[in-house]
This record gives structure tokens, C-alpha cells and sequence, in this order.
């Protein structure tokens, strides 16, 4: 039983007239503590009944009839993703919560580029289970719906806030299966959302408590826990200097915070010898700009700067607590980016881990700084393949806003399977160029060998992604450019407004994938 926090009430659905004629009936009785979610799909033509769920068909029978009844003279059917809540029909639930899932047998949508069946799901399963927050009803039963990783997804995400810092806590609502099959495709799910909820957490936390160092100690805990077969290494200054990261160390010293480079292991693989796979995280805990300093609305967002570090961090503790078969290592290199006395200057020159030097023109364009040295580092595990993933640009934003993950690389086998992963959890990713167009506005460089920025304006996520390919020789290597996908409105309705977490269950299917392939 997965035990999450009760976000603030809402609207409560229709349906209280059928209710009260239940409750006339003489099942007054029912346990106010428990709710039900079950789904219902669209009908297909326009005379048909809407069909039920398995699940919800066998609570109909259980009921008499009296769902399908009470759904008839509650209003038109249910459209994709909408809930009608009922009360009073069974001596179990004090209410049952009917969701729509939109049309049965619907699957992979080539124009959107997701699994339709999977995502309604999750969006249906979501709203289903905060009509219960609304109720304060404390344990949830959840329909399969035909697919229990996702609607265990839609639970868990959606039922998730982050309120770790109020004194005033809201009461948890407890999500489980019902019935007894799909435990372990539940299961899956809960432990795919879990760890978005990590990163989620990590971005959500301000940046005075979510310190690199905080950071640091937080993934050591979660991954020890998840397995035996891990390793942590909390770097300190003294070793980023020995390992002449200059660009790296050129960003940290602006600020008074020490900067930290994470190093975690997982060694999942029965070969001891095998080829780790390196993912390597953006850990900037708070992004002021430094001397190119930001303007001062919205900053707040960039303690979500490390979304970088924090995802590719939980999906590695999540491919830990499913013990797969392979050997992981994440690189976090972690810092702020303040401006002081210290801190970089525009026109200032750095040299990174692997010699070259960078003419630093915009102190705000200093991801591509602290992730130059990370690269250089992964390589010298000798690693099956590297990802990279980083809130590195505003242009990603402008170019495909949250709708995916902008991904950068020199590999199209690595690109079908970040994308095909990304089919399957709906949080998708979409390919970039990374064109020698864009890296010859970097190393056109008056005083270095490259600059940290492109000559022209137009194209940023590109020559950033340009710039990080002038620290890269694998031949395996995809930089996915997370900035637009780093905070959530109102576009993914089973994510609360506020940081997501994305793509965190993308990086663990693509593991999963990546081991049943190699198996």
C-alpha cells in the first residue's frame, strides 16, 4: 500500500440523487473510510452503452445493476478523463468513483506519439483518486482499467504534492489495487511513479534547504536503501580540483556554498567486468544567473535547476529497487551559480578536465560548464553508451515547450530507444539536429577554443547541445535537453501544477528495455 499526501479539496462529482435513493434502500452501512475508482470507456456508436471495465462489470453484478442504473439518470456519458462519483452502493465504499477512459482497445497514436490507451489511464485513474481527497476518504481502491502499471501511475502521481515544509500537514490517502490480479504490473507502476516523485521532490525543495550537499546525502540514503549493490562517492572540492575540472570549479566559486560532484554506482550486472551505462545530470541547485544575472521574476523556478541531477539520480534508484541486470553510474555535478566577487566574468577564460578552453561570453549560460567536465569523466569508465540531461535551455522552452524532451545525438539506435520507451509512458521525447551548423558558431572563438555561447541568437538548444558535443568522443551519446518539460500548468493533468519530475520514467523504461534487449 502506497501511502501519499491528500492535496486540497476540490469539486465533488454528480450523482448524489441515485445516492440517496441507495442509501433509502438500506445500505446505510457502507465504510466511510474506503472508496472505489472504477472505469467506464465510450461507447462506440451512438445507441450503444457505454461499456464497463472487468472490474466495473463484476461490481455491477455485485450491486444488482443498480451502477448502470444510477449512471443512466446522472447525466451524458462519461468522456475521457471526467469523473461522476456515486454513494451509498455498497457496504465497502462509501463511494465509488466512475472515470472516463475514452474509447476500448485504443493504442499507439503515431500523430501523438504515445500510447492513448495507457495515457487515459493515467489521466482518468488521477482525477479519480483526487475526488477522494475531496472527501477525505483515506484508502483507495483502484480498477486495473486493463493496464495496472498505468493506472497505478495515475495514482501515484497524481495523488502527489510536495508540502514537506508546512506545519499543517493534509491527511494521506492510501492507493491500492483492486482485486487480485496485476499485482505485480501495479507494482511496477507505483515504483515507475516513485521515482518521478523523488525528482519531483528534489526540484520542489528550495534551494536554501536543497543545498548540493542536501542533494548529495538524499540520493545516498534512497540508494542504499533500494540495493545492496551500490556505491556513493560524495565529492568534495579538493577532489574536482585534482581532477582539474576548471570549468566545472569556474561556476561553484561564485558562490559560498561548496560544490559537490555526486558520483553514484549500481552494479545490477551478473558480469562484474561489464560496461557500465554513465548518466550524467545537470546539478545546478539555484541558477541566479551569476553576473549575467537573470531578471528577478520567476527566479524562484531555478531551485528546479537540478533537474538534471535529479532525474537521471531516481531513475537509477528506481533500476536499483527493480534490481536490474546492468551496471549504472550517474555523475551530478552540483553547485550554485551566484554572482559575487568571485564569481566568473563575461570574457573570462576556463579550461576544462580534457584541455580545452572555453571563453565564458555569458555567466547564465553555465550548465554547459559544470556538464563539460562530467562528460569528460564519464568517458573514462568506458562506458556502453552516455546520457546526459540537463534544464539547459530557455530556446528548448520556446522550441517545443512541455510537450517532450528535446534530445540531441550522434546515435540513431540510441534515439529509437529513448523514443520507443518514451511511447510507451507518455512522456515523450522528440529529436533535435546537432548539426556541425551549429558547432561552428562555438568554436568560432576569439579568445578560446570555444565559446560558451552561439554567435547568433536563433538555435540556443542547439549550439548548447553543439557545445557539449566538443567534450564527447563515444560514439553512444544523447544529451536530452529537459528546460521545457521542468515545470507543469495545467498541460499534464496527473501532475499537479509545479515541478514534474520529467523524464524520469522514460530514463527507467528505457533500462528496462535496454535490459530485456541485452538479455
Amino acid at each position: 500500500m502506497f501511502l501519499l499526501p491528500l492535496p486540497a479539496a476540490g469539486r465533488v462529482a454528480v450523482g448524489r440523487l441515485g445516492a440517496k435513493r441507495l442509501w433509502s434502500r438500506g445500505l446505510g452501512t457502507a465504510d466511510m473510510t474506503k472508496g472505489l475508482v472504477l472505469g467506464i470507456y465510450s461507447r462506440e456508436k451512438d445507441n450503444d452503452v457505454p461499456p464497463f471495465t472487468s472490474a466495473g462489470e463484476n461490481f455491477d453484478k455485485l450491486v444488482s445493476g443498480k451502477l448502470r442504473e444510477i449512471l443512466n439518470i446522472s447525466g451524458p456519458p462519461l468522456k475521457a478523463g471526467k469523473t461522476r462519483t456515486f454513494y451509498g452502493l455498497h457496504e465497502d465504499f462509501s463511494s465509488v468513483v466512475l472515470v472516463g477512459l475514452g474509447r476500448k482497445g485504443a493504442g499507439v497514436d503515431d500523430k501523438e506519439n504515445w500510447h492513448e490507451g495507457k495515457e487515459n489511464i493515467r489521466v482518468a485513474v488521477a482525477a479519480g483518486c483526487r475526488q477522494f481527497q475531496d472527501l477525505e476518504i483515506s484508502s483507495v481502491e483502484v480498477d486495473p482499467c486493463g493496464d495496472a502499471q498505468a493506472a497505478a501511475e495515475g495514482a501515484v502521481l497524481g495523488l502527489y504534492e510536495y508540502e514537506d515544509l508546512k506545519q499543517k500537514k493534509k491527511p494521506t490517502v492510501s492507493a491500492k489495487l483492486h482485486g487480485s490480479g496485476d499485482l505485480e504490473a501495479w507494482q511496477k507502476g507505483v515504483l515507475f511513479a516513485s521515482g518521478q516523485n523523488l525528482a519531483r521532490q528534489l526540484m520542489e525543495s528550495p534551494a536554501n534547504e536543497m543545498t548540493p550537499t542536501r542533494f548529495a546525502e538524499i540520493i545516498e540514503k534512497n540508494l542504499k536503501s533500494a540495493s545492496s549493490k551500490t556505491e556513493v562517492h560524495i565529492r568534495p572540492k579538493s577532489w574536482i580540483e585534482e581532477q582539474e575540472m576548471g570549468s566545472f570549479l569556474s561556476v561553484a566559486k561564485g558562490s559560498d556554498e561548496p560544490p559537490v560532484f555526486l558520483e553514484i554506482h549500481y552494479r545490477g550486472s551478473p558480469n562484474a567486468g561489464d560496461a557500465p551505462l554513465v548518466f550524467v545530470g545537470k546539478g545546478i541547485t539555484f541558477d541566479s544567473g551569476g553576473i549575467s544575472i537573470k531578471p528577478s521574476a520567476n527566479m524562484d523556478l531555478m531551485r528546479a535547476d537540478m533537474g538534471g541531477a535529479a532525474t537521471i539520480c531516481s531513475a537509477i534508484v528506481s533500476a536499483a529497487k527493480l534490481g536490474l541486470p546492468v551496471n549504472l553510474i550517474g555523475l551530478a555535478p552540483l553547485c550554485e551559480n551566484m554572482p559575487s566577487g568571485k564569481a566568473n566574468k563575461p570574457g573570462d577564460v576556463v579550461k576544462a578536465k580534457n584541455g580545452k578552453t572555453i571563453q565564458v561570453d555569458n555567466t547564465d549560460a553555465e550548465g554547459r560548464l559544470i556538464l563539460a567536465d562530467a562528460l569528460c569523466y564519464a568517458h573514462t569508465f568506458n562506458p556502453k553508451l552516455i546520457i546526459n540531461a540537463a534544464t539547459l535551455t530557455g530556446a528548448m522552452d520556446i522550441a517545443l515547450g512541455s510537450s517532450a524532451t528535446g534530445v540531441f545525438t550522434n546515435s540513431s539506435w540510441l534515439w529509437n530507444k529513448l523514443f520507443e520507451a518514451s511511447v510507451e509512458t507518455g512522456d515523450r521525447v522528440w529529436r533535435m539536429p546537432l548539426y556541425e551548423h551549429y558547432t561552428r558558431q562555438i568554436v568560432d572563438c576569439q579568445l578560446a577554443d570555444v565559446n560558451n555561447i552561439g554567435k547568433y541568437r536563433s538555435g540556443g538548444a542547439c549550439t548548447a547541445a553543439a557545445f557539449l558535443k566538443e567534450f564527447v568522443t563515444h560514439s553512444k551519446w544523447a544529451h536530452l535537453d529537459i528546460a521545457g518539460v521542468m515545470t507543469n500548468k495545467d498541460e499534464i493533468s496527473y501532475l499537479r501544477k509545479g515541478m514534474t519530475g520529467r523524464p524520469t520514467r522514460t530514463l527507467i523504461e528505457f533500462l528496462v528495455r535496454f535490459c530485456q534487449d541485452s538479455a
